[in-house]
């Protein structure tokens, strides 16, 4: 018997769908095309590989006794590089790897546009940490692919940040996977802003310096085109993150996804604005509430729906057992390998 109740599939469903909605609508810079695939981007190809790292990080866990979940992302991270014929990356010698079977979906081995940052990190074989972070990016990848950290993981979310990012971009992704996870508790999304912004530490950081303004235009002046430019200008973590509350905050209610997600998209880099987000109204109004019209012709649907599952499925019950617990899923392992 599971211990997943209905409410957090639906919220874990709403949360990795409206990820990969919004990267694909974003893609299209709002000229949706009426018919055909919605393609991912490399952003919504690595936010999947995010949460394939942390399901092994978790099963490595439950069978090792000790895990290290930055390590596990990185590796997952490894696996998208290796798949995608990337030059340059120091991969294991074994005879099975790249494992697992998220490595075996077509697309996800398809260049998607660029990732440097990322791609840059892992050619170097060092992953970065919060005291020592990769490179000089703070671009909004950061971002974006570490927000399916708030459905379950109690870690820094920053530690994936800084595995290829640095700076105000893990700022950044620490503020935005703490709305996550408050609107996985049930809050909305205005009140969980307002919940991140008052625990927040450092009130004089550029990420909370921006993401006050956008929560407070979005309350006075909701659905503008001129603050929506103002507050995401480019594709930094930080203009992703306040673009995407704006949005979202602006366009609150269940039925109005459609226009939140053709709305982000019409920004300088909407791309990022509208992954930010479609996650944040997605994880609060659950997969019924996304478009079927344009859900039914997602390329990544079926990953990003089974991801979802897979994640708190392991998170509440552990198929794959572990050191004092016999296996319910003899194939657990396989899709999912933690060693």
């Amino acid at each position: 018997m599971t211990k997943v109740t209905a409410e957090q599939l639906a919220t874990a469903r709403g949360c990795v769908l409206g990820l990969m909605l919004g990267d694909a609508i974003g893609a299209t810079g709002g000229n949706v095309p009426g018919s055909g695939t919605l393609r991912a981007t490399s952003a919504g190809q690595l936010a999947c590989f995010t949460i394939d790292g942390l399901i092994r990080a978790h099963i490595r866990g439950k069978h090792k006794g000790i895990s290290h979940p930055p390590s596990m992302v990185w590796r997952s991270y490894i696996h998208w590089a290796a798949i995608q014929r990337i030059p340059g990356l120091k991969v294991p010698d074994d005879a099975d790897w790249p494992n697992g079977w998220l490595t075996k979906v077509p697309a996800l081995a398809e260049r998607r546009g660029s990732a440097p940052a990322t791609v840059s990190a892992l050619q170097g074989g060092t992953p970065g940490t919060i005291d020592k972070p990769a490179g000089t990016s703070i671009g909004a990848h950061a971002l974006t692919r570490t927000l399916p950290v708030g459905l379950g993981s109690r870690l820094d979310p920053a530690a994936i940040a800084a595995l290829t990012h640095t700076g105000e971009a893990l700022a950044a992704a620490r503020l935005g996977v703490g709305i996550v996870r408050l609107l996985a508790s049930g809050e909305h999304v205005d009140a969980a802003v307002d919940r991140v912004l008052a625990a927040d530490e450092d009130q004089s950081g550029v990420p909370v310096r921006s993401l006050a303004p956008a929560l407070a235009a979005a309350r006075s002046r909701p659905g503008q085109r001129s603050e929506l430019a103002r507050l995401a200008p480019d594709a930094k973590a930080v203009s992703a993150l306040a673009g995407g509350v704006y949005v979202a905050v602006s366009f609150p209610h269940r039925e109005s996804i459609h226009d939140a997600l053709l709305f982000a998209s019409s920004t300088n880099d909407g791309g990022h604005v509208a992954t930010v987000a479609g996650t944040l109204l997605g994880t609060r109004h659950g997969p019924d509430a996304l478009p079927v019209d344009w859900l039914s012709r997602l390329e990544l649907a079926w990953v990003a729906d089974t991801l979802a599952r897979d994640f708190v499925t392991e998170i509440e019950d552990s198929p794959s057992g572990g050191e004092y617990a016999p296996a319910t899923d003899p194939y657990w392992w396989s899709r999912y390998p933690g060693g």
